[in-house]
């Protein structure tokens, strides 16, 4: 018997629909929270033009056409001296630590040489490991600072064209003189890949055993929460390791990228940070009762991390409130640690910051795991 359509079934279907997504909590949240987090993260927090940077100042002797060079150089927006009386081998510390993006190195001499008309030179070094960020800023160094000089002088038209010709600003791009994005970018892919498979896989591994009916054979074991947590989330080690060899075997013969630090302090870092990432997966399965709420979850927390780790866009180009946000991700300080050691040949030393939050992580989300496992497993 063929049945005609029926405006009491459709309405009937649709109040089923609505209930079945009330009672799916996670997936409302997502239909409403992915878009507005989108729309806030695009249009507030990335900037492809970043400006106020972090400087450094190397100036033995800064006088009256010293200070005219770094006011100069603050007023273009890019540059912000963070360190205005730093020594040369503080600066270059700095700079391998990522704390910096440009050292600003004015010579003793240089007024005397401004005075006497006798080609003045600075020398600006920028962190090149990312070239979109030094990009800016060093276009418009030789206006600026020949304006600025011009300005102090109060030189008239015919000398003031002379002295222009005359300052010479030398720019050095470090680690990365010729600028190849694929210098920032696959050492990056590192993290951002090691972050999508460990915690998705590590994220849906428990809660395939709810849906499979599985996971009362597993607590009826005489194993405590901590040997079930290890027991998950060991195996996905020799999957990372399989993923780490690949990604560096590309990233030296596919693109050439430089490896000009220590291969056991990457390791060492890679090691941390996978294990920080399936437990956190772990931590998601806890919250999730099926596997694609898992995954929702793990695609929640992947946008975010991945727009304000400083992967896709300059971190220092955004807001102070994202840069806050940002650091709360361990990606963002896995992205400094292996470009330090990958591109700046960074010692343990210069990348303690980073690894000390990442082992920070471990603890919280291996915490978090336990006690989120007796919580909702008993």
């Amino acid at each position: 018997m063929r049945l005609g359509f029926s405006p009491g079934r459709l309405a009937a279907m649709l109040r089923k629909e609505v209930i079945q997504m009330r009672r799916d909590r996670v997936t409302f949240a997502m239909m409403l929270g992915i878009p507005l987090m989108l729309l806030v993260l695009f249009g507030f927090a990335i900037n492809t033009d970043p400006k106020r940077l972090s400087a450094a100042l190397v100036a033995p002797t800064q006088d009256r056409y010293t200070r005219a060079m770094i006011t100069a150089l603050e007023l273009t927006g890019y540059y912000r001296f963070d360190y205005p009386h730093a020594t040369a081998a503080e600066a270059d510390g700095l700079m391998e630590r990522g704390a910096v993006s440009f050292i600003v190195t004015i010579p003793s001499d240089f007024g005397r040489r401004v005075e006497r008309g006798d080609a003045p030179v600075i020398l600006i070094e920028a962190d090149a490991t990312d070239p979109a960020v030094a990009s800016g800023a060093i276009s418009t160094l030789g206006t600026v600072a020949a304006s600025a000089l011009l300005h102090e002088r109060h030189a008239e038209a015919q000398a003031a064209e002379a002295a222009r010709g005359q300052l010479q600003v030398v720019v050095h791009r470090r680690y990365n003189p010729e600028g190849i994005t694929q210098y920032n970018i696959v050492p990056g892919l590192l993290g951002v890949i090691l972050q999508m498979t460990m915690v998705m896989m590590t994220s849906i591994a428990l809660t395939r055993e709810l849906e499979r009916g599985t996971m009362e054979n597993l607590l009826a074991m005489p194993a405590t929460p901590l040997e079930i947590m290890l027991g998950k989330v060991l195996p996905f080690f020799g999957v990372g390791a399989v993923q780490v060899l690949v990604i560096l075997l590309a990233a030296k013969g596919l693109f050439g990228v430089p490896f000009v630090g220590d291969l056991w302090l990457l390791l060492l870092g890679v090691l941390i940070f996978v294990l920080a990432m399936v437990l956190l997966g772990y931590t998601i399965s806890t919250f999730a009762r099926t596997q694609m709420q898992a995954m929702q979850l793990t695609f929640f927390f992947f946008l975010p991390s991945i727009l304000l780790s400083g992967f896709m866009f300059p971190f220092g180009g955004m807001p102070g409130w994202a840069q806050v946000l940002g650091e709360v991700f361990p990606l963002t300080h896995f992205l400094r640690l292996v470009r330090a050691v990958m591109l700046k040949g960074a010692d343990m030393a210069n990348v303690a910051g980073p690894m000390l939050a990442l082992l920070g992580f471990v603890l919280a989300f291996a915490v978090m795991a336990l006690l989120r496992f007796r919580r909702t497993l008993d």
